[in-house]
């Protein structure tokens, strides 16, 4: 069934059909990307859904999800191509073998796509049968200015150019969408490029309508709970914050474990599915847990 991306409402119906419950104005600028060819820039907290709408778009336009994980010195041919050295040394030895071919002919027969290995910048710029993929470039926080300058140019005109072989455009460009957890700026310039949007924890009637989407057999009484709980917790000094990923694993590590309601000790058995640094545990454990459900139960309480 073709999905209808003519609208707001199409769109945000198209991800909640993937299970990826948005309000309205990121629904809008999901639809002014796809309507306007242009990159969607993705800034906010670990686990708050900005990887996750790449995967839900993918799904729902039926296009393949490229993904670029980004880290501390990744360069650009590493994010392009590179060569298979392996295979191209083969090639050598057999030319060689068979009574030395010429130089400049085996150059030229070495580095060719035959031997390219496709990295993900240049995997989105190849024609796909079912459209123009989803680039997800992921975290892009986590690299440096030069990848930033590198990338500019290369979402500029949608083109890569290997040295070998010349420069290869997209006859389409892809559906593009960049993340950040904001551990450092990223330049305006690259940002100027792209529609952008602050992805912020959702209020609790949102958190909750997310997580009946991903747990479905969750409890009303226990998914209200969990989120409240959650919620929360957010509002502690903590050194990591939970995001709504976190709400959605510790709901399912409490549905393995066939507890329907939460105690201050099935916090403490499973409070590793929502806070990832001891320092953070170890001041939430005990009385304090016991007191912040205690809070969470008397908000939840019928007036």
């Amino acid at each position: 069934m073709k999905e209808d991306i003519s609208s707001i409402e199409g769109v945000q119906q198209m991800l909640a059909g993937q299970r990826y419950v948005c309000g309205r104005d990121l629904a809008t600028v999901v639809f002014l990307a796809l309507r306007l060819g242009k990159p969607l820039f993705l800034e906010g907290e670990a686990g708050v859904g900005k990887t996750e709408i790449a995967r839900a778009l993918s799904a729902a336009l039926g296009r393949r999800l490229i993904r670029l994980q980004c880290y501390e010195g990744l360069d650009a041919a590493s994010a392009v191509y590179e060569w298979n050295f392996a295979e191209q040394m083969i090639a050598i030895r057999t030319a060689e073998a068979a009574g030395g071919a010429d130089r400049d002919i085996l150059k030229d027969e070495l580095f060719t796509e035959e031997y390219l290995i496709e990295r993900p910048l240049l995997q989105a710029m190849r024609p796909h049968p079912e459209g123009p993929p989803v680039l997800l470039i992921d975290e892009l926080d986590r690299t440096d200015e030069p990848f930033e300058a590198f990338l500019l140019e290369a979402l500029s005109d949608y083109q890569v150019t290997i040295p070998e072989l010349g420069t290869i455009r997209a006859e389409k460009p892809p559906i593009v969408i960049l993340t950040s957890n904001r551990t450092r700026e990223v330049h305006d310039a690259l940002k100027r490029r792209c529609l952008y949007h602050w992805v912020d924890y959702p209020g609790f009637e949102r958190e909750l309508e997310i997580l009946h989407a991903r747990a479905p057999e969750a409890s009303e009484a226990l998914s209200r709970e969990v989120v409240a709980f959650v919620q929360k917790l957010r509002t502690e000094d903590l050194f990591k914050k939970p995001g709504v990923a976190e709400t959605i694993d510790w709901a399912k590590c409490l549905l393995a474990l066939d507890v329907i309601a939460l105690s201050p000790e099935v916090i403490a058995d499973t409070i590793g599915a929502i806070l990832k640094y001891q320092d953070d545990i170890q001041k939430i454990r005990g009385s304090e847990a016991a007191r912040l459900l205690s809070e969470v139960r008397a908000e939840l309480a019928p007036a």
